[in-house]
């Protein structure tokens, strides 16, 4: 049977269900439990806690996952990572410097992994197919606005929009469309992402202020 014939493109719609949405699902009941931590944290910090140093760092990652691949809007990195320095590295003397440090590797790790999945997708599929997907929720208009952006600044736009507060992750459909490589976007994927975060840490443990 030819791959591309009409029974072998054909999916069932429970098929198309797993295929669309199983991953988004699963991993998003790992960044529940980092979320739900956080939340907890303000009625009973014993019991957030506790579900943060079983299942923290292991959430945060499938979070940042999420989020790097454009489909976790409801708790953005700049929301968890200053919480999840409160939470997992404050201490009564002062802040954990390795559990910061590992929280940042979280980060970093995961919002990379995320937007180079993502990035490989639009340069697999293309900008067509990405906007078929009912899990894509950037609109035409905005995805060819931050087209746009990356056809004027090249790929330096990739780690300056991973560096702004409103511009994170979406400079990566059009550095995939373009053809930019993978070793090169995952490169300046983390660079941005690194700098974004040393911020909200930094942020949160206050060393802002000091300068």
């Amino acid at each position: 049977m030819a791959p591309d014939s009409p029974a072998a493109t054909a999916r069932g719609p429970v098929r198309a269900a797993a295929e669309d949405y199983g991953l988004l699902v699963v991993a998003g009941l790992f960044a529940a439990l980092g979320v739900a931590g956080i939340a907890l944290y303000v009625a009973d910090p014993g019991a957030a806690e506790s579900l943060l140093e079983r299942y923290g760092l292991v959430a945060l990652l499938f979070a940042f996952v999420l989020e790097g691949a454009m489909l976790l809007y409801f708790a953005p990195s700049e929301a968890l990572v200053p919480a999840a320095v409160t939470v997992l590295a404050q201490r009564a003397e002062g802040y954990h410097l390795p559990t910061v440090l590992a929280i940042l590797l979280v980060a970093v790790v995961g919002a990379t992994v995320g937007q180079t999945t993502l990035f490989l997708l639009a340069k697999r599929g293309g900008r067509e197919w990405l906007l078929e997907r009912p899990w894509f929720r950037v609109d035409e208009a905005r995805l060819d606005r931050f087209g746009g952006a990356f056809d004027t600044y090249g790929v330096l736009a990739v780690p300056a929009s991973n560096t702004l507060l409103f511009t994170r992750g979406m400079l990566t459909v059009p550095a995939g469309i373009a053809g930019m490589t993978t070793r090169r976007f995952v490169a300046l994927s983390a660079l941005g992402t690194l700098s974004f975060e040393l911020l909200l840490a930094g942020a949160a443990m206050g060393v802002l202020e000091l300068l």
